[in-house]
């Protein structure tokens, strides 16, 4: 046995102790969630526990366990004076608030499904085979459409798609647009929302996304000008399109190739691939970070061996780069492959036959 460093050994065991605790504390967000905690605190009225239980109807001796943890993790504040609890604007936004920029929860529901699918991981792991999204735990698709959708809501309309060349105008006055891969639908009903003279159709395979897509363009008042329909990313029908997205889910294909193909055989003339995928660099060392953390371990667990269930199996992973993104793309039959904008979770590519 090779002689450790105790100092080097003490520091890795510290940062493990704080890696084991969110970890837990995830759990709870996701608990807490479910059961209305954080709604519930959501205007910051500081309440002891008895006052939070009559709000929530979760039980008092549960409920200053969950919320001693969460002020453990420095979630939920904890006035020892008055023995009651309270959320700061900042949390609120974090944990309580479905539509600020900043809310987090979804990202949490994500991790759950992780730890939920790890023994099929783990199987795909041994035997090479993929692992399907449609094969994944129902929490996966909601903490996915749940995570992104701050980012959507905070960028979309007002920063990626007035970056594109002439698109927001086309938009404006009325355009045909494709949401490929859409999933619950939160880009597709959001850029209808927007502009209310174009008209949007969502496509995505797993046939329960599309369902709750419908529900969810219904629900939002737009279902007069969107329609969601189950298909893969190389048949989806229409032709002349004016642009063409893709929102987080090109890396997940295992032929994006093949996919680029048949978007730019349903294009219009002068139509706009819209490709949004994770923020990576394109050398490993640069990704080396928290961000990079995060991306990595979902592609791992979820990304990569979905790509790996499929034909051709490419597997780029949600930490592809621009490099592997632009050779997909002029594979693909394209020559216009332009970085529009950035953000620090995702890049955002301005594609053009």
């Amino acid at each position: 046995m090779r002689e450790p460093d105790m100092q080097k050994l003490d520091a890795l065991v510290g940062r493990l102790v704080g890696d084991v605790g969110a970890a837990m504390s995830g759990a709870l967000v996701v608990l807490g969630d479910k059961v209305g905690i954080f709604k519930a605190m959501a205007d910051g009225t500081p309440m002891n526990v008895q006052q939070l239980s009559a709000k929530t109807g979760v039980k008092e001796r549960y409920l200053r366990e969950w919320l001693s943890a969460q002020a453990a993790a420095d979630y939920i504040v904890y006035d020892e004076k008055t023995d009651r609890f309270s959320l700061t604007p900042e949390q609120a936004m974090v944990f309580a608030e479905e539509n600020s920029p900043a809310f987090f929860v979804g990202a949490f529901e994500v991790v759950q499904s992780m730890w939920m699918d790890e023994p099929k991981v783990t199987d795909a792991f041994r035997t090479g085979e993929g692992l399907g999204w449609h094969e994944h735990s129902t929490c996966l698709f909601r903490g996915t459409e749940r995570f992104f959708r701050p980012g959507y809501n905070s960028h979309l309309v007002a920063e990626w798609i007035p970056a594109l060349a002439g698109v927001e105008e086309k938009l404006k006055a009325g355009a045909s647009v494709a949401d490929v891969g859409c999933g619950h639908g939160a880009s597709t009903i959001l850029m209808a929302q927007a502009y209310p003279a174009s008209r949007f159709t969502g496509f995505d395979y797993h046939g329960p996304s599309i369902e709750k897509a419908k529900a969810a363009a219904k629900d939002a008042g737009v279902a007069d000008r969107v329609t969601f329909e189950q298909s893969r990313a190389a048949e989806f029908p229409g032709r002349g399109y004016d642009m063409v997205a893709m929102f987080d889910c090109l890396h997940d294909m295992g032929d994006p190739v093949g996919a680029g193909q048949h978007v730019r055989e349903t294009l219009g003339p002068n139509g706009t691939w819209l490709i949004v995928e994770p923020f990576a660099h394109d050398h490993l060392k640069d990704n080396l970070n928290p961000v990079g953390r995060v991306y990595y371990g979902a592609s791992t667990m979820i990304c990569t061996p979905a790509s790996l269930s499929q034909e051709v199996g490419l597997g780029l992973g949600a930490q592809a780069g621009e490099m592997k993104l632009r050779k997909v793309a002029l594979d693909a039959g394209f020559k216009h492959f332009r970085r529009a904008t950035e953000t620090p979770f995702n890049m955002v590519f301005e594609v053009r036959a």
